[in-house]
């Protein structure tokens, strides 16, 4: 019961102030297949068709709304000349793990077959997503990639994305544990609760005990602190040895599929991605997740455009568009997504 209240408090407090129409788009809400969808179109004609923009918000699965990304989605469509199609997935834990993944895949995948309808090229389709939203835009990328039956994704933007829950330890784990907003126990806590598993399970998964040696051994090539740039790793210090605890990886063995962590994709998968956008904050827990994937994505020859915000913090754009309650970060991580959308 003091779950309900809290994330019932949380969603009120992101749905935020409703956003002005913006005069030069046309903006109408559709549904597919029982989701919500908003399109955001812009009312100039062009010569052309224009390239699509697939939004999915963040908010841990939890909470977040296309209402609450309306700035967000209104900006894009406007600066990047681009239709904008913002999914609102049914959020957790009314709507179990793992619906969200699969309702953005099928709402991409009816976008990408209806494009025309919208006057969007299908060659020219790019999926953006923001924290958990970026875990959702990964999955769909990883599992579309390769499918011939419906056209390629030609590119994806993830902010400050949330990619593995092996390890809590790594040096941005440690050097923003405390930070306001996302926090390092929070992390934990927010992914327990979007899969619907008891919080006691936090302690022991934010010390490592629910990862058995021989998945460390695996995957410690794609999630490893040594892979980090040392410029991240000022004042890190290497946890001690955990005991592994075999009753807690039973009840959590989903944080080792890739729809929760994509940095565990096999490299058959990585290798088919599109280009990529990733853009990573130096105040977020988050930020050595971005810095792995970017390394994984290069390993495996695809071109990734990498911007790292000095100043940015986890949730920044959350906050895009509030004039004087917005932050300067907002801003910066918004113009490196639409510029590197424009390119496209």
């Amino acid at each position: 019961m003091v779950f309900l209240q809290l994330h019932t408090i949380i969603r009120l407090i992101t749905e935020g102030l409703p956003a002005w129409q913006d005069s030069q788009l046309f903006i109408k809400d559709l549904h597919f297949d029982g989701v919500p969808m908003r399109i955001y179109l812009p009312r100039e004609p062009s010569a052309s068709k224009r390239r699509g923009v697939v939004f999915i918000h963040g908010g841990c699965g939890i909470f977040g709304s296309i209402r609450s990304y309306e700035r967000i989605c209104q900006y894009i469509a406007r600066k990047s000349d681009s239709v904008v199609l913002s999914i609102g997935y049914n959020l957790a834990p009314e709507h179990r793990y793992p619906t969200q993944t699969l309702e953005c895949l099928s709402a991409t995948v009816h976008f990408l077959k209806t494009a025309d309808t919208y006057g969007v090229d299908p060659a020219r389709i790019i999926v953006c997503g923001d924290s958990v939203g970026g875990t959702f835009a990964t999955s769909v990328c990883q599992e579309l990639g390769h499918r011939t039956d419906i056209p390629k994704i030609r590119a994806q933007v993830l902010i400050y994305p949330f990619l593995q829950a092996l390890n809590f330890n790594l040096p941005s784990h440690q050097k923003n544990a405390a930070v306001a907003f996302l926090s390092r126990d929070r992390t934990v806590h927010f992914i327990l609760k979007y899969l619907n598993k008891d919080s006691s399970l936090k302690e022991p998964i934010l010390a490592g005990s629910h990862v058995p040696e021989s998945i460390n051994l695996k995957y410690r090539k794609w999630i490893n602190p040594d892979l980090i740039p040392d410029e991240f790793k000022l004042g890190y210090k290497p946890p001690l040895p955990t005991l592994f605890l075999p009753q807690v990886h039973e009840e959590v063995k989903e944080l080792f599929e890739p729809r929760v962590s994509p940095l565990l994709a096999e490299d058959a998968v990585v290798c088919g991605l599109p280009d990529t956008c990733i853009v990573t904050c130096e105040h977020d827990v988050l930020r050595d997740d971005g810095l792995l994937y970017k390394k994984r994505l290069e390993d495996n020859n695809v071109h990734v455009t990498w911007h790292h915000v000095e100043k940015g913090f986890h949730p920044a754009v959350g906050f895009f568009g509030y004039g004087i309650f917005s932050f300067p970060s907002s801003s910066t991580i918004m113009n490196h997504a639409v510029n590197f959308i424009k390119g496209y």
